[in-house]
């Protein structure tokens, strides 16, 4: 007889819809960093993320939501002008997804490449890294 395993929590949240953690990347990219509106970023990261969400990124970690909405407004004014595209596909692994973007003045080569990672549970974003590949 096999000794019985406690539950992997892993496990268990990896039942999150691999079209949901799609959905949530492309969220991420388009109605949270490409929006300059403080308000309408701030519903969509409501939508879209725990309430404990933690956002790693090159400069800092952020713990929740509304320390999520000011550095992202902190990030978009360090860049007037740029827009945040999508460099390929999202990714998806049990409750992981992941997608390489480019940042740039609209129609030019990006002068900033990179990958958000993220971990999903229960259809929202709990933890989002972000890592920067490239900086022209």
């Amino acid at each position: 007889m096999r000794p019985s395993r406690a539950p992997d929590p892993v496990a268990a949240s990896a039942a999150t819809d691999p079209a949901r953690i799609r959905e949530l990347l492309l969220e991420n990219l388009f109605a949270v960093f490409n929006v300059r509106d403080p308000e309408r970023r701030k519903e969509a990261i409501a939508r879209n993320y725990t309430e404990d969400v933690v956002w790693s990124d090159p400069d800092r970690t952020t713990h929740g939501r509304e320390e999520m909405n000011e550095q992202a407004q902190t990030l978009l004014d360090r860049m007037p002008g740029f827009v945040f595209r999508a460099a390929g596909p999202v990714h998806v692994s049990r409750d992981l997804g992941l997608l390489a973007f480019n940042v740039g003045p609209p129609e030019q080569p990006p002068a900033v490449s990179g990958i958000d990672v993220a971990v999903v549970r229960d259809g929202q974003i709990a933890r989002l890294y972000t890592l920067l590949t490239a900086e022209g």
